[in-house]
């Protein structure tokens, strides 16, 4: 697999829209129900400059997967922490992308000074909970009916890494 990781720029964008579009389409990484457009992905990358990065796999000139540090919170006490996302455009999922790219976040966590990162899953997510724990992760607990995903309620399930 010739990919490449690297930090995302304003260029990517469009790509990390439609990938992250995908993941809400298909109900299996995200309480969002609606698409997001330009103008949310644009107020969302200027939000993640500095400690927390964004980073994009690219193969042959096209990014395929992309994943970011995110703030878990306001609180001062948790500025050690980070909140994961990672998403794959749908047909490289369960190829590999997805470790790539959370091993070299993780590089890039540490560099900023995380000591822990926490993510937060769907329990029927068999393929994202698959590649968090072959890295490391390990649950933490199910928040039962924690969201409301078309109208039904769904559990999610938190996991964490210390670094």
């Amino acid at each position: 697999m010739n990919l490449c990781i690297r930090a995302a720029s304003a260029a990517d964008l469009e790509s990390i829209l439609t990938i992250y579009n995908q993941g809400i389409a298909d109900r299996i990484a995200t309480l969002e129900s609606e698409e997001k457009d330009y103008t949310y992905i644009k107020k969302w990358f200027d939000e993640h400059q500095g400690r927390y990065a964004v980073l994009v796999a690219e193969m042959n000139g096209a990014v395929i997967g992309w994943a970011s540090l995110n703030r878990y919170s306001n609180r001062c006490a948790y500025d050690g922490v980070a909140d994961l996302s990672i998403y794959i455009e749908r047909s490289y999922r369960g190829k590999g992308v997805g470790k790539v790219l959370l091993n070299r976040l993780e590089e890039v966590a540490r560099v900023q000074k995380f000591h822990k990162i926490v993510l937060f899953t769907f329990p029927f997510n068999g393929l994202g909970q698959g590649l968090y724990r072959k890295c490391g992760y390990r649950v933490v607990g199910v928040f039962h009916n924690q969201g409301i995903l078309d109208g039904n309620f769904v559990d999610v399930m938190a996991m964490e890494k210390i670094l």
